[in-house]
């Protein structure tokens, strides 16, 4: 896939730094390649699924060391504790979520996430088992959508743009549900499910909507097997996905230089090629997002 969002792509070069602090109690000093030694933050990163896979990946890069950092990844599937583990301190970053899913997180969180860097834009899919387009669903029809608030109210807007429904004018991006649904002309039934078990239950249902990340995993390709899929353009801006960390950590410049490290060429290639180009990037300051609540 073809890098686009217009403005919110960059080609920007990168520049990493070696931190020179004194050692903290999360950092530790290391030889460098010249022998002498240098002082590296440690930073405790959660991920989920495949995603994990390229955060150990970028942690065995040498480029990483040379940025001061000593990258410790750990892979979650509960949702929810990727962002309290990071929100309580127990972890230092997550990378996982989109802005409208930190949205609707920070909305029911005393303890807040916030991002310090975007990563990708990869497209949500309408994934069905019997026809070709979204044209041909029948009357009463079940379409399993996620159960998570963020996801749900994606999953509905892509239904509408789709043309298989129809919202309220006020539908709330990040919080909206099937109770938004004002027009359903073939009698759709929408059946939220955990979204981390939607392809388990593909065969029961006529249709599922889902994150290409755990379409991926469950052997689907959103370029290839979904009916219709997001487009990557403005009107899909606050599903970007970000690196979020402690509100209090969001001015700690060590988490720049991590985000700058997911857009060197080399890990750009390793995404694309895992990925099949399902992943695009999106490499734009934090400030072209600040609109999204």
């Amino acid at each position: 896939m073809n890098k686009l969002f217009g403005i919110l792509l960059s080609a920007s070069v990168l520049t990493l730094s070696a931190c020179g602090n004194k050692p903290e109690q999360n950092q530790t000093s290391k030889e460098n390649d010249t022998g002498s030694t240098q002082t590296l933050k440690t930073i405790k990163l959660v991920s989920t699924g495949a995603d994990t896979d390229i955060w150990k990946y970028i942690s065995e890069l040498p480029e990483t060391k040379q940025a001061g950092i000593d990258l410790k990844v750990t892979n979650l599937t509960d949702y929810v504790v990727l962002n309290t583990s990071v929100a309580s301190g127990e972890q230092d970053v997550n990378a996982f979520q989109s802005f409208n899913y930190l949205a609707a997180y920070n909305a029911s969180n005393k303890e807040k996430v916030a991002a310090v860097a975007t990563t990708y834009f990869e497209p949500m899919g309408i994934y069905a088992n019997t026809v070709k387009s979204v044209d041909q669903f029948q009357q009463g029809a079940t379409i399993a959508i996620p159960n998570d608030t963020a996801n749900e109210a994606r999953a509905l807007s892509l239904l509408q743009t789709a043309g298989l429904i129809k919202l309220k004018p006020e539908f709330d991006l990040a919080k909206g549900t099937v109770n938004d649904v004002i027009s359903n002309p073939k009698n759709l039934k929408l059946k939220p499910v955990q979204m981390t078990t939607a392809v388990r239950v593909k065969k029961d249902v006529d249709a599922i909507v889902l994150g290409n990340t755990l379409a991926l995993e469950g052997g689907l390709n959103v370029l290839k097997d979904s009916v219709f899929r997001e487009p990557a353009d403005q009107s899909t801006k606050l599903y970007v996905n970000l690196l979020g960390v402690a509100e209090a950590n969001k001015n700690d410049p060590a988490y720049t230089k991590l985000g700058e490290l997911y857009h060197l060429p080399k890990v750009q290639q390793f995404v694309t090629e895992k990925f099949s180009g399902t992943k695009v990037e999106v490499n734009q300051p934090i400030s072209e997002f600040t609109d999204i609540k």
